[in-house]
């Protein structure tokens, strides 16, 4: 007996030791790594790295750019995380009721979510083409002024939100239809014979059992907030004048175009602390407000 279950334990870690190899080689190592150079100068060719401290994070707090882009980031998330997941849990209860045609509205509230971020900012550059963009043709026709929307510190930034949104709110919204769909109908049905309208039913029952899709939903929309990059190279390049710079961005940029690469694993660091900080406290938070069936 003892023998069978050693080999047994035996053979599952090596089932798993091919994930485990690849996780830790491209996920922990990185992060580690990325901690130790924090401590280091960044090297060149006649002067070679060496030890500096807490150096590098001395120069973040003085780093206007950074908190430039710590603000960005912030109102980024803002306007993205509360928008993406009202309109994704909007979609799910919509599409989850028997209405015509639901397939093909199910797939054009999808699409955007399998098409890479590369084409789907190409496809809002043109929206947003001063003069000859799809938002400018529009308002000429009701007697509207040209607008360079990506142009302007005023407008650029709600102009890669409303791009992050379009591309986030059908990915989190299949993630709400399939958990309506794990809510039994008996429910719906025992409401129904109690008079219940249809906002009641939704705020007393399936919300609250739609708790723990939300908590996962706003800890991905929260990470991807803090990861989206992409739109932003395309569309942007974090201006004008830093105004769409964003803490993902100017890390590639402060490690690839400034080549500053202890720098840039130093404000890696940073990140991923205020990344765990926030999951730690929307755990804690959230998952005392969460219905487990």
């Amino acid at each position: 007996m003892l023998k069978n279950r050693l080999s047994a334990t035996v053979q599952g870690w090596l089932l798993l030791l091919p994930a485990m190899a690849l996780l830790a080689a491209f996920t922990h190592w990185p992060a580690v790594a990325s901690f130790i150079d924090s401590f280091y100068s960044t090297p060149r060719p006649r002067r070679p790295s060496r030890f500096v401290g807490l150096d590098n994070y001395q120069q973040i707090l003085s780093d206007p750019v950074f908190w430039q882009s710590l603000v960005n980031n912030l109102w980024f998330a803002l306007g993205t995380i509360p928008v993406s997941i009202a309109l994704a849990l909007l979609m799910a209860v919509w599409v989850n009721d028997r209405i015509v045609g639901r397939t093909w509205v199910r797939m054009a509230y999808f699409t955007p979510t399998i098409l890479p971020m590369i084409a789907v900012a190409n496809i809002w550059l043109f929206f947003f083409t001063p003069q000859y963009g799809l938002l400018e043709q529009i308002s000429a026709a009701f007697g509207g002024t040209s607008h360079n929307w990506l142009g302007s510190k005023e407008t650029a930034l709600a102009a890669v939100i409303v791009v992050a949104i379009w591309k986030e709110a059908g990915f989190f919204m299949i993630f709400y239809l399939a958990a309506l769909q794990s809510i039994p109908p008996s429910l719906g049905e025992a409401a129904a014979l109690e008079g219940a309208s249809r906002w009641t039913y939704f705020r007393r029952v399936q919300f609250p059992l739609l708790m723990p899709t939300t908590l996962f939903v706003l800890i991905n929309a929260m990470i991807n907030a803090f990861r989206m990059v992409d739109h932003i190279i395309v569309m942007t390049r974090g201006g004008p004048d830093n105004a769409t710079s964003l803490l993902l961005f100017y890390i590639y940029q402060v490690g690839f175009n400034f080549w500053d690469t202890t720098y840039a694993a130093a404000l890696t660091v940073v990140l991923l602390v205020m990344l765990a900080v926030v999951a730690l406290v929307q755990y804690g938070w959230l998952e005392r407000r969460t219905h487990y069936r």
